[in-house]
């Protein structure tokens, strides 16, 4: 999940009947302009998270390139990838392109055109997660089709959003939709000529891989080796597996929270019951002078607030915010007309009329073109630590999946002067992100659904040289899943942690 949804429009446009089936059907030029100068204005108008972390030049620069590449292109997956590519251009892991449901559908009956393994990322090589006579578990893929994999990586980016400039963070996407990725930049292939090294050895094999379908490719997904270890990654979170506690010696504990989606708001039972495990949990600790705390949030994707922060007034030692500060780029939704809706347009007024009152409300004070939250905001309400706040040392667990809620919560514990982060840069950016009120446009032509948050967030976070303004939040100790702790299932990131607080302490 990648953020706290706290709004839904349900004052949407009807869609028209769709011109395209397949993805790989022709659009003509003329749709593919006219659409593009549609999400262009759409971008300009509505998303505030435009410049983030890009120039004005390089803005401009991007949809020149993307208005050249519709003049030589020729089918709807063309014009697909590049409204992909300036999506993730503009670095927001809230940022999102969506298939039609038609065309969606259409992919998911293929039964052929897939690369059939899944792949994985493994000490900075891409190895065959899967168990079959062709290629032994754990080689190396070097090239596929005559394409290196640097190469075919790097071009397949473009399908999953991270904050700023991030790249590990995309590995999760890849991880799991390799092969659909695959075909989306590359078209259907019947054959893939895969060029591999075994493991420990110098010797480059080459064999030929009949391809398969959606639905085959998915459920050699599910059957992946590396399963047993990364399913959290992918799943989706009972509540009673979202948080958890358990003492690892008399002077380290161990706080997991999986996710920030409990419950819906501070009233919700959920949230109420996690309260009362934070405060007997917290109450403990100070009880029993525990001296080490490791917080593991490396599977949590975000949620809702303020699930993040209640717990971080258990691990700061003083006064915080949500934000520094939040704006949007308009008080009033702009391009209406292509708003993602199932409501009838003669409806409409009434959800303009709540949601425009509700950002005038809540953005009030205009500058420069933006406007800002008010300091009366619920984001802007100052926290002060709990009287059991945790005062020994904090190791804090990251890793690629950490996005939204997930890294702010990871922030501002990263900003603490008594945390050590151990493991692998968040997606979710350090000093700030889009997120918060989500919003959806539907390309008039291609029927392409374009998604962004449009609440631009400075995160309340220290400066750190150490941390850098278009990334995610920065390990001190950068440690991945080593080759043969992928073997055999063991938590590379952990041990090492376990070992540094032994070391430490001794």
């Amino acid at each position: 999940m990648k953020y706290a949804i706290h709004l839904i429009f349900c004052f949407l446009l009807a869609s028209p009947t769709l011109y395209a089936q397949s993805i790989d059907d022709e659009l003509s030029i003329k749709k593919m302009s006219k659409d593009l100068e549609i999400f262009k204005n759409i971008r300009f108008k509505a998303n505030s998270g435009l410049y983030k972390y890009r120039t004005e030049k390089e803005i401009d620069s991007i949809y020149q390139w993307a208005f050249k590449e519709v003049e030589k292109s020729k089918t709807y997956r063309d014009f697909y990838n590049i409204i992909c590519a300036l999506t993730d251009f503009e670095g927001s892991l809230h940022n999102d392109t969506a298939l039609p449901s038609k065309i969606y559908e259409s992919l998911k009956n293929e039964k052929k055109g897939y690369f059939p393994y899944p792949l994985k990322l493994i000490e900075g090589k891409w190895i065959l997660n899967f168990k079959n006579k062709e290629i032994s578990l754990g080689s190396e893929i070097i090239s596929i089709n005559d394409n290196k994999m640097i190469e075919v990586i790097s071009s397949l980016y473009k399908y999953y959003t991270t904050d700023g400039i991030n790249k590990t963070g995309k590995a999760i996407g890849i991880n799991y939709r390799f092969s659909k990725y695959y075909r989306l930049h590359y078209g259907k292939q019947n054959v893939f000529t895969v060029t591999y090294r075994e493991n420990n050895s110098a010797e480059i094999k080459q064999v030929s891989l009949n391809s398969i379908g959606f639905s085959e490719y998915f459920k050699n997904f599910n059957n992946r080796f590396s399963k047993p270890f990364d399913e959290p990654n992918y799943k989706d979170w009972d509540i009673n597996e979202i948080y958890s506690y358990r003492n690892i010696n008399k002077k380290t504990g161990l706080l997991t929270i999986n996710s920030f989606a409990i419950g819906d708001n501070e009233k919700s039972i959920e949230h109420i019951v996690y309260a009362k495990f934070l405060d007997s949990v917290f109450s403990k600790i100070k009880k029993s002078n525990t001296s080490n705390l490791i917080v593991d949030i490396r599977h949590n994707g975000g949620g809702t607030d303020p699930n993040e922060l209640v717990v971080y007034e258990y691990l700061t030692k003083t006064n915080f915010s949500e934000n520094k500060n939040a704006w949007i780029s308009f008080q009033k939704i702009p391009y209406l007309k292509y708003i993602e809706t199932k409501v009838p347009s003669f409806l409409r007024f009434l959800g303009v009329i709540k949601y425009n009152r509700y950002f005038r409300k809540e953005f009030p004070i205009e500058k420069d073109g933006r406007f800002y939250q008010s300091s009366l905001s619920e984001d802007h309400k100052i926290r002060v630590p709990n009287e059991n706040t945790f005062k020994g040392e904090i190791f804090l667990l990251i890793s690629p999946r950490v996005a939204s809620a997930g890294s702010n919560f990871g922030s501002l514990v990263a900003s603490n002067d008594n945390t050590t982060i151990i493991g692998e840069e968040t997606m979710g950016g350090y000093y700030g992100h889009n997120g918060h009120t989500p919003m959806s446009y539907i390309l008039p032509k291609s029927k392409i659904i374009t998604s962004f948050s449009v609440v631009n967030l400075e995160q309340y976070v220290n400066k750190k040289e150490n941390q850098i303004y278009n990334r995610g939040i920065i390990p001190n100790y950068n440690i991945t899943q080593s080759y043969n702790d992928y073997l055999n299932q063991i938590d590379t990131q952990m041990n090492f942690v376990l070992h540094l607080i032994k070391t430490e302490n001794k």
